[in-house]
């Protein structure tokens, strides 16, 4: 049977990002799943950048031609995309909300053309691994950071989240799942130059690409490094690392970097009496 998503009238996101302080900007992306910083780049910085990704050669997906990637962005000859990798208002904000060192796991190019159809809507997290994500999506925590290059509009492939659902017990967020649509989607439009913050539970898309204009987006993905893989994985070739300037090369550690004590005892010495990290009041500016 074909896939015939139902046309339900998008619900769009009006809050004022720009006023939000670091407490709010957590306190969005760890309940409602996502968390956007408006224009962080100028106009010369976001042309230099796309230039570097319309010079980089796309694979088109299994469901169209015309949502197209290239993976592994940090190997290619694009100084600006990767020196992207390690933006100070990003990496800053996600070592704030991990506390913990961070690990890049994959940094990839996707290319929405007119025409595309809509990414169906899913999580980035698979605890067992799959197909698709392989085994290092099974990290327990991480964030994808989306910055997108072009403005995204109602018509421009528009970023789709589904608020709340990376809280869900429920059968129905079952992270390996799939849906068409959702009637309680949010549509997420931003101007270039922007970056989505996302969870990896949440459920999100983005919607077709209804313009005459291509959408560019860089995705790069963290994680904090007490959280790897539940397997070991493919590491990152040594002497590519060494290619990256010294403040992208310091994310690129071990993808099986393991900060955690798997022997960890009921009721083991020096334990702490307080953990700001986990404190109700975290949220409050």
């Amino acid at each position: 049977m074909e896939n015939r998503p139902v046309d339900y009238p998008a619900t769009l996101d009006k809050t004022d990002w720009a006023t939000f302080t670091t407490a709010q900007q957590i306190r969005h992306l760890e309940l409602e799943g996502f968390a956007l910083f408006p224009s962080l780049l100028n106009g010369e910085q976001v042309r230099a950048i796309k230039a570097e990704l319309d010079q980089l050669p796309t694979i088109g997906t299994d469901y169209s031609e015309n949502q197209r990637g290239h993976s592994n962005v940090q190997w290619s000859n694009s100084p600006h995309c990767i020196d992207l990798i390690a933006h100070p208002t990003i990496t800053g904000f996600l070592e704030t909300l991990f506390g913990d060192e961070l690990v890049v796991t994959s940094c990839v190019f996707a290319l929405s053309r007119p025409g595309h159809p809509g990414i169906a809507i899913h999580t980035d997290a698979q605890p067992y691994g799959s197909k698709i994500f392989g085994m290092q999506a099974s990290a327990p925590r991480l964030a994808r950071v989306l910055w997108y290059l072009d403005d995204l509009t109602p018509e421009k492939s528009p970023l789709l989240v589904l608020p709340h659902s990376h809280l869900s017990l429920h059968s129905d967020g079952n992270p390996y799942k799939r849906y068409l649509t959702h009637p309680e989607a949010v549509m997420i439009c931003c101007p270039a130059g922007s970056a989505a913050i996302i969870h990896q539970g949440i459920f999100h898309a983005n919607y077709p690409n209804r313009s005459q204009e291509d959408r560019r987006l860089l995705a790069i993905a963290y994680r904090p490094a007490w959280s790897p893989p539940i397997v070991e994985v493919p590491d990152w070739e040594p002497a590519k690392v060494e290619t990256l300037p010294p403040h992208v090369r310091r994310l690129f550690k071990s993808l099986n970097t393991s900060n955690f004590d798997f022997n960890v005892p009921n009721r083991p010495a020096n334990m702490a009496n307080e953990a700001s990290g986990i404190n109700p009041s975290r949220w409050q500016p």
